[in-house]
């Protein structure tokens, strides 16, 4: 199976500098698992939300979009599980 192609937003980039580096390393590697299984165990979709997902690496979570026909995981908002839903 071909891996999907991960695009970060810019503002989830801004948000992914923001990220101490100890927790750094691991919140990338999460995104980057997310271009072979887009649908990880764990992963939980957001109510409300046509087709956005939510991940969590320790006290962050990732929240993405997929398109499968394209074969895309759009990552639109990264942030501390306190505060990323606002």
């Amino acid at each position: 199976m071909e891996p999907y192609s991960i695009v970060i937003t810019r503002s989830a980039e801004k948000e992914l500098r923001a990220i101490p580096s100890g927790d750094l390393k691991r919140v990338v590697d999460r995104i980057r698992g997310l271009a072979q299984q887009p649908r990880p165990s764990g992963c939980e979709k957001l109510s409300g939300e046509s087709e956005r997902y939510r991940i969590r690496q320790g006290d962050y979570r990732i929240v993405y979009s997929i398109d499968d026909t394209a074969r895309l995981v759009a990552v639109v908002k990264i942030g501390h599980r306190r505060e990323v839903y606002r």
